[in-house]
């Protein structure tokens, strides 16, 4: 037997409530850069990279190993996370160590994870 889908078969358009937010959606630059924000963890590497900064800081070579990548290539996705404000960088001697930016993004991403591990 099929999958029964719940819908709204209402015939009524609540104008009031389409006008105040229909112009507001596609315009508001705070959403926008939301939708920005959420299209960075689009990347299975970049996730790769979120999983291991959650256990620790490490450096572009350690992580090259890891992902089994070129360095250019881990490179490349950290700077992708760095300017969009996930990660952040600190020398150490000649190598540089990477971490989360902040406790709310690595927070966002262990809830993210929590949330995908009790529908598996």
């Amino acid at each position: 037997m099929g999958k029964v889908e719940k819908g709204c078969d209402c015939r009524i358009l609540h104008a009031d409530v389409v006008k105040m937010f229909k112009k507001g959606l596609s315009q508001n630059p705070l959403l926008l850069k939301l939708a920005d924000f959420f299209h960075i963890l689009s990347d299975n590497t970049r996730i790769g990279i979120l999983s291991v900064l959650d256990q620790n800081e490490i450096c572009v070579s350690d992580l090259s190993s890891i992902l089994n990548m070129t360095k250019s290539a881990v490179s490349h996705q950290l700077k992708v996370l760095k300017d969009a404000g996930f990660v952040k960088c600190e020398k150490k001697g000649k190598e540089i160590f990477y971490s989360y930016a902040s406790d709310d993004i690595r927070e966002l991403f262990e809830i993210a994870l929590n949330h995908i591990a009790k529908s598996v």
